[in-house]
């Protein structure tokens, strides 16, 4: 099939390889424009438009795309399916209609639960043993569409959000192409979602990486692996900001640490939660590198009953 792939960040290159890679025709690539980065704010391509570039493909990057001048360039393309993975701006159903067979969404969750830009994090934060992807035809709705295929993948013990949504990325690279050659063979039959078992999964923000040491050592070690590489872990200690990287539960209560209180040993931190501590991995202090916990400490100089946290 002829198609105009839409998608914007890293996490949609393998989607785009795949698609390269496969029988069908990609005719343009629809991505979001160009963002300032760095300290000077220059002017960055996203990473699916420079590849598309390096491939000689055709780039759209309307600011809306419900722009008319976008909309007419789409046409002209003839596209007979649009995939989507990770676009990052709703669809208008203006157009929505333009190719054959719509437009067919790449979701990082076993849909309807966790819809929304963080399904991962969400994933992860909330302690699920099992996510996946799914594919699904787009609609007006957030991620409600008629779902194509899906794939299952185990949250494993030590997965940041990072880590799991490349494993999806990858796999769902393969989920997407197969799900367009099903609806170039007519063998596709999107299934309606059920009204049951739906969860929202907003975008994170900063506030949401904000350690809650009076939760249970599961949750603690969930919530900074969720949060870790985006928005990212912190805590507070002494009134500054100082971030987390993954941490791990401890099964012994020994020693009895208070939510957020630290023990600084001479090769590992522990630090006190509702249950038993957690170790801390990596710590970074505001201007510094990242080091490990136990370097941190004994350049602070811990005091017996110091806590991180409010």
């Amino acid at each position: 099939m002829r198609v105009v792939f839409a998608g914007t960040p890293q996490v949609a290159l393998p989607s785009l390889d795949a698609l390269l890679a496969s029988r069908h025709e990609v005719a343009a690539v629809i991505t979001r424009p160009d963002a300032r980065a760095g300290r000077g704010r220059r002017s960055a391509l996203s990473p699916v438009r420079a590849r598309a570039e390096e491939a000689g493909l055709e780039v759209l990057t309307p600011d809306r795309p419900s722009d008319p001048q976008f909309q007419q360039r789409l046409r002209e393309l003839e596209p007979q399916v649009c995939p989507v993975v990770a676009y990052g701006a709703l669809v208008p159903r203006s157009a929505l209609g333009i190719p054959e067979y719509g437009w067919v969404n790449l979701h990082f969750s076993l849909l309807p639960a966790w819809r929304g830009a963080a399904p991962v994090q969400h994933a992860v934060i909330n302690g699920d043993a099992m996510t996946g992807a799914s594919t699904f035809v787009l609609e007006e709705g957030m991620d409600t569409g008629p779902v194509i295929g899906t794939l299952t993948e185990p949250v494993r013990a030590t997965d940041t959000s990072g880590d799991l949504l490349d494993r999806l990325a990858t796999a769902g690279a393969g989920l997407l192409v197969a799900s367009l050659d099903a609806i170039e063979e007519g063998r596709a039959a999107p299934v309606a979602q059920p009204a049951e078992g739906v969860s929202m999964a907003p975008k994170l923000t900063v506030e949401d990486g904000e350690i809650r040491w009076r939760q249970p050592a599961f949750a603690v070690d969930r919530r900074v692996r969720g949060c870790t590489p985006a928005p990212g872990a912190w805590t507070t200690f002494r009134g500054e900001r100082l971030k987390v990287a993954p941490v791990e539960p401890v099964e012994t209560a020994d020693p009895t640490l208070a939510p957020g209180e630290i023990h600084a040993g001479k090769r590992e931190v522990l630090v006190g939660t509702a249950t038993t501590p957690v170790r801390l991995g990596e710590v970074q202090p505001p201007g510094r590198r990242a080091m490990a916990a136990a370097d941190w400490a004994r350049g602070s100089r811990i005091e017996a009953q110091e806590v991180l946290g409010g």
